[in-house]
């Protein structure tokens, strides 16, 4: 399992091109042969771009749902709409298609930032918005989600 690091500010061109940092596209290299996935986020205005082997690991959790309830089924439809395969193109690139750059209102620079094993791409007013508004509140939300976490070293 890959762990990413670090958030990137990049400019994105009028075609959906992002030119990759070369810190990031190190971290991408070994992920390169097999492709990358990107969506729609579920709970924010980004979208989200896994390896290939992260997004197997996704689908085949996924996959276990029963498809004979319906909440399952929309879920899946509505966790999957948007889904599209990319690649680094030559020049350390990847494009990002048009329907997913409109859904989540991206201009010209965008945030690139590291969520574990996936990558979340903002549009940089959206993410530096949703940073602040969440630091004001960070001591509880860290209290609330870590405290009760067993120290096991």
């Amino acid at each position: 399992m890959s762990y990413f690091i670090g958030t990137y500010e990049c400019k994105i061109d009028a075609k959906g091109r992002v030119l990759l940092p070369s810190a990031l596209k190190k971290q991408l290299s070994v992920h390169l042969k097999e492709g990358f996935i990107i969506k729609r986020s579920v709970f924010n205005q980004c979208l989200e771009l896994y390896s290939t082997q992260e997004w197997k690991k996704q689908m085949s959790e996924i996959n276990n749902l029963n498809r004979f309830n319906k909440k399952n089924i929309e879920f899946i439809r509505c966790f999957t709409s948007g889904v599209k395969q990319i690649d680094i193109d030559t020049t350390g690139r990847i494009l990002i298609p048009r329907d997913l750059i409109k859904h989540v209102a991206i201009e010209k620079e965008i945030v690139i930032s590291s969520s574990i094993n996936i990558l979340e791409i903002w549009s940089k007013s959206y993410y530096e918005k949703t940073i602040k508004n969440t630091a004001e509140n960070f001591e509880k939300l860290a209290e609330e989600v870590m405290g009760d976490k067993q120290n096991v070293s």
